[in-house]
């Protein structure tokens, strides 16, 4: 029984130490973001006495994060739908409908998984700037796609393939084209699936930095982390008020992470056993 207790104390410190070491940068963050200029000089360290809600205000209005949290979310929305609309119609192709080149075509989107970014940036960022999409928002939102299409393909695909093949030949045979099969059977069955991989998508698009800066230059239309990024240099004198503009980048993740966080961690462990 002692040897139990000790064992399970063994295994919960270090995660208690985890759990410190991720939840208190925000909370750092957040009693910065509440100090006034002359409390964060005085004492940076120390917990605030009065809170200054003033500086989101100012993050969100003088600093110009409402413009980018608007950018973020038109980018990030068309990004995830397209990626979920191409991804779940190529992993049912994939699955279901099997043609000549379709183990290599699934196998070549396994390859682009393990293509760095950093690889094929400066043929991205010519090829955009030759047909006149650089500082758009089809221009990033198309490189949102190309960019993580393939990981939405595999775990559509390999979702798709635990389904059994006799529901698709009863659909056939009973008339139904293969559209009628995609939105009438596969779709519904796929939701579980397409809302982890959409979450994914999102937090991915939501999180990038070298994409949008690389795609986004100008100050208009750049994206939330890239403004919150930029936000460093303008605001070198002013910590609490870049401390609000990271705050504020930082809700709409953590949101999303705690309504959806079981289905994060299907789409992480989705392919482990199926495909």
């Amino acid at each position: 029984m002692r040897a139990s207790r000790t064992t399970r104390w063994l295994a919960a410190a270090p995660m208690a130490a985890l759990a410190v070491a991720t939840v208190y940068p925000l909370v750092f963050t957040t009693n910065v973001a509440l100090k006034t200029r002359h409390d964060y000089i005085l004492d940076r360290f120390s917990p605030t006495r009065t809170a200054h809600w003033d500086n989101l205000g100012e993050a969100w209005a003088s600093a110009g994060v409402s413009q980018y949290f608007v950018n973020s979310l038109i980018v990030v929305g068309c990004a995830v739908v397209l990626l979920l609309a191409l991804g779940s119609m190529a992993g049912f192709a994939l699955s279901h409908l099997p043609f000549r080149g379709s183990r290599a075509l699934f196998l070549a989107c396994l390859a682009a998984l393990f293509i760095p970014f950093q690889v094929i940036m400066v043929p991205l960022a010519r090829t955009m700037t030759g047909i006149g999409l650089i500082d758009t928002y089809p221009g990033l939102i198309l490189a949102y796609v190309a960019q993580f299409l393939p990981f939405t393909i595999y775990l559509m695909t390999s979702y798709y393939s635990g389904i059994p093949a006799d529901i698709v030949d009863a659909a056939r045979i009973d008339g139904s084209s293969v559209y009628g099969v995609y939105r009438r059977i596969m779709l519904p069955l796929g939701a579980p699936a397409l809302l982890s991989v959409g979450v994914l998508d999102a937090l991915f698009c939501w999180n990038d930095v070298l994409i949008a800066l690389l795609l986004m230059p100008s100050a208009q239309h750049r994206t939330l982390m890239v403004g919150i990024t930029s936000l460093r240099g303008q605001y070198s004198d002013d910590i609490p008020t870049f401390a609000a503009g990271v705050l504020i980048a930082a809700v709409p993740i953590l949101v999303v992470y705690l309504v959806f966080q079981r289905q994060i961690a299907d789409a992480v462990t989705a392919g482990a056993t199926k495909g």
